[in-house]
């Protein structure tokens, strides 16, 4: 999505997968895709992006970004289609 504006990605995963996608705001440098099956109609954020971008756009330390995010926008319910926040795990 480099490259892209907010309202491109937004309009581009609302006119594939509809209108009714919740959107997490601030945050759409770190959308990684939009859920299927069971959750479809759900946009999927990569939580260290997520980090990333407080701390970025808004300055704030590794700890407060979380803190941040943690009461702000993941413990948030906004309905059926409220995003999901994945922590990615790799094996090394």
């Amino acid at each position: 999505m480099d490259g892209q504006t907010s309202e491109d990605v937004r309009e581009h995963l609302s006119n594939v997968f509809g209108n009714d996608l919740l959107f997490a705001d601030g945050f759409d440098s770190a959308i990684i895709g939009v859920a299927d099956g069971h959750d479809s109609g759900r946009v999927v954020y990569d939580y260290e992006k997520m980090i990333e971008a407080c701390m970025k756009e808004a300055g704030m330390t590794y700890e407060d970004s979380v803190e941040w995010i943690e009461f702000n926008t993941i413990s948030a319910y906004v309905g059926r289609n409220t995003p999901i926040y994945v922590n990615r795990y790799e094996i090394s």
